[in-house]
């Protein structure tokens, strides 16, 4: 099969051809229909994720129809159009014992614990308890835009934030996480503030249900400016870029006993980001990860769209070949795409 592969991390990347996988009981094999092109994906390429093991082939947000069921499988056939949480729980760890297996302690990853979806086919473990069937509504390239940021993005507003109508929620950053984000809270009937420094990014925030638009550029202080808009700070506030600032103005913008939810990925000089800690505990403030979201969460992201209440298809920025695929990872991290890039031309 094609795939896209590298050998060495920041090194080469490029479209080869590479063994089919070959399926095990607890598995399935899918034939990839679409795939999402993630900053996660570029973070394995520079080395970030300790479970990539060299040679590589990337991708997580992925979408198609399985080809192959492995012996122990049941509720699954051949055919059956599937999406999959980047995160596979075991079933059998505590963590998946009390229904978090966004967290399990032997989780399976495609495109970090083993090859990804960057690819014509890819290997699911644990697929019984994972798979999600997707309604007849939703098409291949929308399923796997959902992939790792909107469905993170979803925990981390409804499950995590536990956001209610009527209250403010500010969203740092407005990549895919962010603009994700921003639609599902709209959707939950919050009012929205949008941060970003790309006014074209703040536009697409917008159209996807953003109240406020703050242009981080041209705003001296943005925790003040948001505290000034809210009256008393935000309610929730979420960091989706993963920097020293926007997880400082994040936390910084709440009002008391507001919350603070870490999507995006603190790495290299970020890992450890400064915290007004003297604000958290004079304030009663939540510090809260989010990770993923379990494979039986799916229904309520899909309730949401069906209704019209939210709508990742507006997300879309474009989509691309496979062949595109190895020039647009390793130039994620200049954030000139739009919205998020779907690979669905695998041939």
């Amino acid at each position: 099969m094609k795939a896209v592969y590298y050998e060495e991390f920041k090194g080469k990347v490029e479209v080869k051809e590479v063994p089919n996988p070959t399926v095990s009981p607890d598995s399935v094999i899918i034939k990839v229909e679409a795939t999402g092109l993630c900053r996660s994906d570029w973070h394995g390429w520079m080395g970030h994720d300790p479970d990539i093991v060299l040679p590589h082939v990337p991708g997580h947000e992925l979408a198609g129809t399985i080809a192959e069921v492995g012996s122990d499988i049941k509720n699954f056939q051949v055919g059956d159009r599937i999406t999959v949480p980047f995160v596979s729980g075991c079933g059998c760890c505590p963590e998946c014992q009390t229904g978090n297996q966004q967290v399990c302690d032997n989780q399976f990853q495609p495109g970090f614990t083993a090859w990804g979806s960057f690819a014509e086919l890819v290997e699911i473990k644990y697929a019984d308890i994972n798979l999600v069937h997707l309604p007849d509504e939703i098409d291949f390239v929308t399923a796997a835009s959902l992939g790792c940021r909107f469905i993170t993005s979803f925990r981390a507003v409804i499950d995590q934030g536990k956001v209610a109508a009527g209250q403010w929620v500010a969203v740092h950053g407005c990549g895919g996480v962010g603009l994700s984000a921003i639609n599902i809270a709209s959707g939950a009937g919050t009012n929205v503030i949008a941060v970003d420094i790309d006014d074209e990014k703040l536009q697409l925030a917008q159209k996807l249900g953003a109240n406020i638009l703050i242009n981080a550029k041209e705003t001296n202080n943005v925790p003040a400016e948001i505290i000034k808009v809210t009256g008393r700070g935000a309610h929730l506030s979420i960091d989706a870029l993963g920097s020293q600032e926007t997880c400082f103005n994040s936390i910084s913008c709440l009002r008391k006993r507001g919350k603070h939810v870490q999507v995006g990925l603190t790495t290299a000089d970020h890992k450890h980001p400064k915290v007004p800690m003297d604000k958290v505990v004079a304030h009663e403030i939540e510090i809260l990860g989010s990770h993923g979201m379990q494979a039986f969460r799916y229904d309520a992201v899909f309730e949401m769209i069906k209704a019209s209440k939210v709508h990742p298809e507006l997300m879309l920025g474009k989509t691309i070949s496979l062949e595109e695929a190895p020039e647009a990872l390793m130039n994620m991290n200049k954030f000139e795409n739009l919205g998020v890039t779907v690979i669905n031309i695998f041939k």
